[in-house]
């Protein structure tokens, strides 16, 4: 751990996800000095708000800080930290976060989108440092998106913007000619699971039967990435249509905002060059003529730091990171 004088000033960092939550104390420039983690898988928001209560209290204790960031993981109006829903957990509809941080805390919390406050990391210490247009996304448990302007994140009409995951694509679930759904429903990782683990959609001779000993209840994007990597046709297949759909979201994201570079994080993300190979083959495929070939498409340099980073960032500055 990195020694501090006293003189500096701590803040803390928060990460309310559909499943990991995270909570940590840095500096304002995103370096996180301690933290703490949990998978608290299929929860309520009264579950997780007991959760940061009990550890944000903990960590006051143990480490003072002078100012508090969090991502939350779905739409919020960012003036006031109102959530406006959480597609992955109960509990969250209309839901007063930023006072309930006000009431815990006694110094200033701004909250934001959680995709938002990772692309705030990722642009300030992380993959994007120096793009002019930055469009930062994650997949993993849902799907989300920033757009960062000359070193500054687009808000929209105050309510967030750039939601990749929610833009439509073709629907290749079924048969009905025509059909379209929200891109996360098919490349998010709680998607990608559920999908796997329908009884009877994996062969009975895919390397990803064996993978799981049979038992595809036990399934997920992991496995899939070690089935492409063997060269199972099954999960070549299914991984190129996981990719062609993001891409198809992606370009539609590039046409519309000129981003010069993309940034790739998330859970789903650390498959690796399985994935991003594919995903960037198909996206040059499809890109605009303006856009072809000037722009890139990285991986999150921070990785599971992505949001606390952005976090902290946000506690040090927070709404004049907003354009």
């Amino acid at each position: 751990m990195a020694t501090r004088t006293n003189k500096e000033q701590h803040y803390l960092g928060v990460e309310i996800g559909g499943t990991k939550q995270q909570l940590c104390v840095g500096t304002g420039a995103g370096e996180i000095l301690v933290r703490r983690t949990v998978q608290l898988g299929e929860v309520t928001a009264a579950e997780i708000l007991d959760w940061l209560a009990e550890n944000i209290r903990q960590l006051a204790a143990e480490t003072p800080f002078s100012g508090a960031g969090v991502g939350f993981g779905g739409p919020l109006e960012t003036k006031t930290g109102r959530v406006l829903s959480s597609l992955q957990v109960p509990g969250w509809q209309d839901f007063a976060l930023g006072e309930w941080f006000e009431k815990l805390l006694p110094c200033p919390v701004t909250v934001a989108n959680d995709t938002f406050t990772g692309g705030l990391g990722e642009l300030y210490a992380g993959a994007g440092q120096g793009a002019r247009v930055l469009f930062y996304t994650n997949i993993g448990t849902g799907i989300g998106g920033g757009l960062y302007l000359n070193g500054k994140g687009f808000d929209g009409t105050g309510f967030g913007a750039a939601y990749l995951g929610n833009t439509l694509v073709p629907d290749w679930r079924g048969d009905q000619p025509g059909a379209y759904t929200r891109m996360e429903l098919l490349v998010s990782g709680r998607s990608i699971a559920r999908r796997l683990r329908e009884p009877g959609y994996v062969p009975a001779d895919s390397t990803l039967s064996a993978l799981c000993g049979e038992d595809v209840s036990s399934l997920s994007a992991l496995e899939l990435g070690q089935a492409v990597r063997a060269g199972d046709a099954f999960a070549c297949q299914e991984l190129d249509r996981i990719a062609e759909s993001f891409s198809i979201a992606l370009v539609n994201m590039l046409a519309s905002t000129g981003a010069d570079r993309v940034v790739i994080g998330g859970g789903v993300a650390k498959m690796g060059d399985v994935l991003f190979d594919r995903i960037r083959e198909k996206t040059e495929t499809l890109a605009f003529i303006a856009n072809r070939g000037r722009y890139e498409i990285l991986p999150s340099a921070l990785a599971d730091d992505a949001v606390l980073a952005g976090a902290l960032l946000l506690a040090r500055q927070g709404k004049t990171l907003f354009l």
